[in-house]
């Protein structure tokens, strides 16, 4: 494939799909909880928001063509499945700061585990897209 070629075919377009959806969900329920509630909890509100960037990078990084946007989707995965184990790992060594849900406590819990299984979906589906990323 040329360096036109696109992550956003078969299977790749599935999870550039869940993405986005994530990158929705995340993002409007942590502004909306910012907004409204910040001092409930602000570190679940905040990792959530951090979060929603987080799948907003990936999801264009995906859709994105070239090497440039195959290396910023490899960044975003691999901050993305660092993030819900570490935040999965804290919420049950240290539950006070998860009072309030956040999308990666729990290991995603509240999604589903989504967050937790996305991201080793991710990186599979870029391992094998290399090849496409190589020849151009």
């Amino acid at each position: 494939m040329s360096q036109q070629s696109s992550r956003a075919v078969g299977v790749g377009r599935v999870l550039i799909a869940v993405y986005a959806v994530l990158a929705l969900a995340a993002t409007a329920r942590s502004v909306y909880q910012i907004a409204t509630k910040f001092d409930e909890a602000p570190v679940a509100y905040v990792l959530s928001l951090v979060a929603g960037v987080v799948y907003i990078v990936a999801t264009v990084a995906l859709l994105g063509r070239g090497r440039t946007w195959y290396f910023v989707a490899w960044a975003a995965i691999v901050v993305e499945l660092a993030g819900v184990l570490v935040v999965g790992l804290l919420s049950l060594l240290d539950p006070a700061l998860f009072a309030h849900p956040a999308v990666w406590s729990y290991f995603g819990i509240g999604y589903l585990f989504i967050p937790l299984v996305l991201p080793v979906l991710g990186i599979l589906w870029l391992r094998r897209t290399r090849a496409d990323v190589e020849a151009a």
